[in-house]
């Protein structure tokens, strides 16, 4: 494949992650449809990128004819057969478990054109656990977006062992297309880099707040104030989902048995009352729901 037959994206999954990277694609230049088995989410997901690309047309980012354009490339669909059977790429953003992402890697590869390539947006999960699943684990790779991928300019593109050199600067051209820094690592590890270095601290800040060292508002203020970190651990729980750290915690423990990387007793408490985070209203602190 090359380069400049890059041209149809699919996405599926239209959480958090995935709505915004179809954005991002759609921006790019690409025919982007957007994937899932939800209407709801699709209609939430239209809505939540009609709502930010008018703020950043009357800030001056984008221009009407910019975000007419973005939009015309841009499909929203329940049926996966329909939205990646003409897809040069697919960039699979669903939900952080090992086997609902096999199954939808396995039903990708009976759709999509022979030459495409499949990358997953997990942040944990590494793509040789789903390469098996197809018959082109040379075409399987990461493609791990920051949240929010409208606003972090990073990608981590990860390849394994079965990765060919053109599909990951395949990943890499598209990086560049959307304007996105991509960071290429050329061996495969649960949680990458910058989530591995996140998680160590995440880790700790929920260690010290169980052991009853101090609150969670007050470690959060700790590393805003003097580790001037922009955020603090537990509202950057909230803001990505705190179900997410707990399944990234049960995918990490699956694999490595090591009763350290379950999740947390107080993440499991917040994942079973429904506290998600911001997307719920309640996680660690409160939020007013839009």
């Amino acid at each position: 494949m090359q380069e400049n037959n890059m041209q149809n994206v699919c996405v599926v999954g239209a959480g958090a992650m995935g709505h915004q990277i179809g954005m991002l694609c759609a921006l790019g230049g690409c025919g982007t449809v957007i994937q899932d088995v939800n209407e709801s989410s699709l209609k939430k997901a239209k809505e939540a990128l009609v709502y930010q690309i008018d703020k950043w047309v009357q800030k001056g980012k984008l221009t009407e004819t910019e975000k007419e354009a973005a939009f015309s490339r841009l499909a929203f669909t329940t049926n996966l057969k329909e939205a990646a059977s003409n897809a040069d790429f697919v960039i699979e953003a669903v939900t952080e478990k090992l086997d609902v992402k096999r199954n939808v890697f396995a039903e990708l590869d009976e759709i999509v054109p022979e030459h495409a390539i499949l990358a997953t947006n997990s942040s944990t999960i590494v793509s040789s656990l789903l390469a098996d699943v197809t018959n082109r684990p040379e075409k399987v790779c990461n493609m791990h977006f920051f949240f929010p991928p409208l606003v972090m300019d990073c990608v981590e593109v990860v390849r394994s062992e079965l990765t060919s050199d053109e599909t990951a600067q395949e990943a890499m051209n598209l990086c560049e297309k959307i304007n996105r820094t991509a960071v290429l690592l050329n061996k495969e590890i649960s949680g990458f880099v910058a989530n591995r270095i996140l998680g160590a601290l995440s880790k700790e800040a929920v260690k010290l707040y169980e052991e009853g060292y101090a609150s969670f508002e007050d470690i959060d203020l700790i590393c805003t104030k003097a580790l001037k970190h922009p955020i603090g651990p537990f509202a950057l729980m909230d803001l990505s989902g705190i179900d997410v750290a707990y399944y990234v915690n049960q995918q990490r423990f699956a694999e490595t048995g090591d009763p350290e990387d379950k999740p947390a007793k107080c993440i499991e408490e917040k994942v079973e009352a429904g506290m998600l985070g911001r997307k719920t209203g309640q996680g660690w602190y409160t939020y007013e729901k839009v």
